[in-house]
């Protein structure tokens, strides 16, 4: 999609950076080839509101309506990290927004279904990942608390959105030994972010990294 400008190339810097300050919480102190690369070639300025281009590449999230936001850059580069994913994977992401981070999930991984529950930012970024050829990725209107039942299992899930607790549904849908990433926490409090592996028992076990601010994730009709 055409060599980054400077000021994406400036916000890669910046990414590099945060994630060397975040290491204490994180335990990376820099992010995979791999995800920095996705990070270069997915143009965050397709995926923010017309109006807004001038701040696409500036490390900090933006609304895109709907009381939504596209996360932080350096927020969407250690969740992709997080998950370790390879060329092969299916990855289920809960909360499509504007498809920036369903972006660059298809970049890193085989296959990616993200849910969102406002139909209209849905079928928004379902034509723009068409648009911008990320025929890997499949929208779907929906409840992200539920998942996507009729595609499981994944060998990851990432949630940009924050519930009180993990939904039971979320954790079922994961393959044994597959990974999940996810924001716990109150809505307009500091959350945290949690990393968690799917054990031979079928439980998830999580460890807390990063305090994060994500919107609350909400089902149909709340």
């Amino acid at each position: 999609m055409g060599e980054p400008t400077k000021e994406h190339r400036r916000l890669l810097a910046e990414i590099e950076g945060e994630a060397r300050d975040t290491k204490c919480w994180t335990g990376r102190e820099a992010f995979s080839g791999a995800v920095m690369e996705a990070m270069a070639r997915v143009p965050r300025h397709e995926f923010v509101r017309p109006g807004d281009e001038a701040a696409a590449y500036v490390n900090r999230p933006l609304g895109i309506g709907h009381g939504q936001t596209i996360s932080q850059p350096y927020i969407v580069a250690v969740m992709t990290d997080f998950l370790d994913l390879g060329p092969a994977d299916r990855v289920l992401e809960i909360g499509t927004g504007s498809g920036y981070q369903a972006a660059v999930l298809a970049e890193v991984s085989g296959r990616v279904y993200t849910v969102e529950v406002i139909e209209s930012l849905a079928r928004a970024a379902d034509a723009r990942l068409r648009r911008l050829g990320y025929d890997t990725v499949e929208v779907l209107t929906g409840d992200g608390n539920q998942g996507w039942p009729e595609e499981a299992p994944f060998d990851a899930v990432m949630v940009t959105a924050a519930p009180r607790a993990i939904p039971d549904a979320l954790v079922e849908q994961l393959k044994v030994g597959g990974r999940m990433v996810i924001p716990i926490g109150r809505a307009h409090w500091t959350q945290t972010l949690y990393l968690g592996v799917k054990g031979e028992d079928g439980k998830l076990r999580a460890n807390k990294t990063l305090p994060v601010a994500f919107v609350p994730l909400v089902g149909k009709g709340e």
